[in-house]
């Protein structure tokens, strides 16, 4: 909040003071990451079925870095601080810097995100929202970074094992999502 205040003035009224937030953004975020399952949901007669978020067992922590004012790299890095200290093991996080994305260490995101790398927390976070060639954010190489599609397409491989038997896997969002998992885990522990 210190970064708020230091921008905004302490006597300037804000809608929450706590990690509750005023336009859903971060409770969508979050329950698309650990939401547990709810059945029969659809939205406006479309898509009805049940429904659940990527982990629903997870336990999450919530650090509130944005305002209605804007988001401020001060809140951001102490955000970071306060999960690593909390024992968070990954973050999420659906923000970023304006597109083009500049240097690496000017970038809060990428220099809070480097030293949760240090400490063993993997860092997800979203490409940005602008969807023009060459926009993508949040790209340093010490940050698993994801986007939405509309695309309909399959992720395939094809394996030829010992024996000469050919198959063809298939992933789907979350198997993906547990490889990069195993491989973040097995790079951290170098």
């Amino acid at each position: 909040m210190s970064g708020h205040e230091a921008e905004e003035g302490s006597d300037r009224k804000v809608s929450f003071r706590s990690a509750r937030d005023s336009s859903g953004h971060g409770s969508h975020t979050a329950s698309t990451a650990v939401g547990r399952y709810v059945a029969n949901m659809n939205y406006k007669g479309l898509g009805a079925g049940g429904a659940r978020g990527g982990a629903p067992k997870a336990r999450i922590a919530v650090y509130k870095v944005c305002w209605d004012s804007g988001c401020y790299d001060v809140d951001l890095l102490a955000a970071f601080d306060d999960a690593i200290r909390d024992g968070v093991h990954i973050m999420s996080l659906s923000l970023g810097p304006e597109s083009p994305q500049g240097d690496y260490f000017d970038d809060a995101v990428s220099v809070a995100s480097f030293h949760a790398a240090k400490h063993g927390v993997l860092v997800v976070a979203s490409v940005g929202n602008q969807g023009n060639p060459g926009s993508a954010t949040n790209v340093a190489p010490w940050i698993i970074t994801v986007a939405a599609s509309s695309t309909d397409r399959d992720f395939t491989s094809d394996i030829t094992l010992g024996n000469g038997v050919n198959i063809t896997v298939k992933l789907d969002h979350f198997v993906l999502v547990n490889l990069l998992y195993t491989w973040w885990t097995q790079f951290s522990s170098l």
